[in-house]
């Protein structure tokens, strides 16, 4: 039997738990550790390379090393209304 160890994308934490399936079929996990309402979900493999944590994270870097909105989409392979969107999240600022 080999237990993995899941650690929560968003604050490491290892206090995590089974909670359903997606409409995929894949397994979705929550974080109990996390302080939003119960508790942040998360996936281990997304459908979609836009919907992970990493990659968001790529994106605000990106946009912060003066990237543009297409050419952080060509090379992460995702959308640019995703880029946009995910930009508008995190509502950067501008230090001029």
């Amino acid at each position: 039997m080999i237990i993995q160890g899941l650690h929560c994308p968003y604050c490491q934490g290892t206090d995590t738990v089974r909670h359903g399936k997606s409409l995929e079929g894949k397994q979705r996990y929550r974080c109990r550790e996390c302080r939003e309402g119960r508790g942040r979900t998360f996936l281990l493999d997304y459908s979609y390379a836009g919907q992970s944590p990493e990659v968001k994270q790529q994106m605000v870097d990106m946009a912060m090393n003066a990237s543009g909105i297409r050419d952080t989409a060509r090379v992460l392979h995702v959308s640019p209304t995703t880029v946009i969107s995910e930009l508008k999240k995190k509502n950067l600022s501008c230090n001029r």
